[in-house]
């Protein structure tokens, strides 16, 4: 599949160089279910463009002409290449005395391959939009046109795809967020900032509360820390080296450079080392729902998945160095347990090594990454190796949630730290009496609530569970003289927990059924002169079945058992 994705690629390529001769070209790489290709080209193009370059397309597929890979020094490459100037820089970059080429026909590309024996074997194909991209994502450098593909290998994978794309696009959290109005971003305060409207809150205080509950459960303390902190405290720590580019300027106050924090962890450290502690204290367990801001380029926000602050679920323990495994197993079944609370029962594992630009030592490292690799198996977890995706301080485990679509969040993590241990000289006295380093680790069971509950509201698509829907039951009398009667239901659900609200408006009933659909609140409860002289109220699902008349307190019950069962 990635041979033909990387082929259909190249066909562009050679498409696009027969419409635009002088075209100038950048690469072109495979993606997840597709590939694109970056150009610089004479005029913009427009979506009506890409129905001309895949019949162009269609044409070379048509003609099964071979690749046809080769082999030349890089001074012949220079040569065949000098009116490419994105090629050239490619060829300067190559360690090697000597580079690879693909022919088709007539066009000829620098790539590693490999290819499809043909241009034929090429199947199922679409392009799919035209998008800017600064050449190596560098923004001071040229902005050129990319153009996006998908390829399968049979035209019902291709229309499948596009199914799951429009479930998608139905989905997206960004869409749903304004639909159900859940939370909202204004420039007045800036990107990647967000504001919690009530119900997009009421969902993130039950997930809290709910976390905070396990979390006192299995031993840690709940804490708080400051949202700024002196810019001494950040370069001791080494996110000033190491993170610069991820945060916030300096401020001044009263002489001294103070910065909105970006981790949550010196906060906790300083807690820590605020007294004595022996050996027979640990592991302690501090956690806490931190705001944190970074700074992120307004091109790469993202709705509620990419922001400029947000809140982690962190956490910190601070352990001896021979209770890291019991507790990284501990996380580890905390956060399956999480998991499976909020309806998620896929994820992928990857267990991210040594960066090229760490803090510590090679020996720090080895130990840490040996520690978690050895409790993914003994708990027999899949997991795949992250080469250099390790955080400055230590090596971690990532976990990817996927959603009902198979998208692939990021999700909790686990990180092994040495390093900060020795920065700030925390630690705790021995049985011998001595002083020794702690080991820290740093995790989230969720990630952050923000990319969470974007995450939750695709899984859902907005439909949420009973015990997360901010609105659990709506009362919809159908005229002014049922009124009261709903009233006196709602009371009587609020004070068993229920939240509930009364549709009063003075509009249609059916308009009320279906406002009330769309902003898929799981109990419908219609009151009437028929319910008012039964005492009970007629059900009605957001699915759209009708349960008929029932007693306030057997839908009471049923709505307790839902939100009870996390259902």
């Amino acid at each position: 599949m990635e041979r033909m994705r990387h082929s259909a690629s190249h066909i562009m390529a050679e498409a696009v160089q027969h419409l635009f001769p002088d075209a100038k070209f950048g690469i072109g790489p495979t993606i997840e279910d597709g590939f694109y290709y970056d150009f610089e080209l004479p005029r913009p193009l427009t979506p009506e463009d890409l129905p001309i370059i895949e019949n162009e397309m269609r044409k070379i597929i048509s003609q099964n002409v071979p690749f046809i890979a080769d082999e030349m020094s890089k001074d012949k490459a220079r040569e065949l290449f000098a009116a490419q100037p994105y090629k050239l820089e490619l060829i300067d970059e190559i360690p090697d005395s000597s580079v690879t080429i693909y022919k088709q026909g007539s066009f000829i590309d620098l790539c590693r391959g490999p290819h499809l024996a043909s241009t034929g074997e090429v199947k199922a194909f679409k392009l799919t939009r035209i998008a800017g991209a600064y050449w190596r994502g560098d923004e001071k450098r040229p902005m050129l046109q990319r153009i996006y593909g998908v390829a399968f290998e049979s035209q019902e994978e291709l229309d499948n795809y596009f199914s799951r794309q429009a479930e998608a696009t139905k989905r997206d959290h960004r869409k749903l967020g304004k639909e159900l109005d859940l939370f909202s971003i204004h420039e007045e305060i800036g990107p990647g900032l967000i504001c919690w409207h009530p119900r997009g809150a009421m969902i993130r205080q039950v997930i809290e509360d709910f976390w905070k509950a396990e979390h006192r459960k299995r031993g840690y303390d709940i804490v708080y820390t400051p949202h700024i902190a002196k810019l001494d405290l950040w370069k001791t720590s080494g996110h000033w080296e190491f993170y610069r580019d991820y945060l916030f300027s300096p401020m001044e106050i009263e002489g001294q450079q103070y910065m909105l924090k970006p981790m949550n962890c010196i906060g906790h450290i300083l807690i820590y080392k605020s007294k004595l502690r022996s050996y027979r204290n640990l592991p302690l367990r501090y956690a806490e729902l931190g705001t944190v801001y970074r700074y992120e380029r307004t091109g790469v926000l993202y709705g509620l998945a990419r922001v400029r602050g947000f809140t982690q679920d962190d956490a910190h323990i601070f352990c001896r160095p021979d209770q890291i495994e019991e507790e990284v197993l501990e996380v580890l079944n905390l956060i399956q347990f999480m998991m499976s609370s909020f309806g998620f029962d896929e994820y992928e594992l990857l267990l991210s090594t040594r960066p090229e630009k760490y803090a510590g030592t090679v020996s720090m490292w080895e130990e840490a990454t040996g520690s978690l690799k050895h409790v993914l198996e003994k708990l027999d977890l899949h997991y795949e190796i992250d080469p250099g995706e390790g955080v400055f301080y230590g090596p971690k485990i990532d976990i990817k949630l996927k959603d009902a679509l198979g998208h692939v969040w990021q999700g909790p993590t686990i990180q092994v730290d040495f390093n900060l241990p020795q920065r700030f000289n925390v630690c705790y006295i021995g049985e011998d009496g001595l002083e020794h380093n702690v080991a820290m680790i740093h995790r989230t069971v969720l990630g952050s609530m923000e990319r969470f509950l974007a995450c939750l509201t695709e899984h859902y698509g907005g439909a949420f569970p009973v015990w997360l829907s901010p609105v659990q039951a709506l009362i919809i009398p159908i005229a002014d003289r049922h009124v009261s009667y709903a009233h006196k239901i709602a009371s009587s659900f609020k004070n068993d927990g229920i939240r509930v609200c009364v549709d009063d408006r003075s509009e249609r009933m059916n308009l009320k059924i279906r406002e009330a659909q769309l902003e898929k609140v799981p109990y419908m409860l219609i009151v009437g002169d028929k319910e008012m002289a039964t005492s009970g109220v007629s059900v009605r699902l957001r699915s759209g079945e009708d349960l008929d008349i029932k007693a306030p307190t057997e839908v009471k019950k049923r709505i307790r058992a839902a939100i009870e069962a996390r259902s």
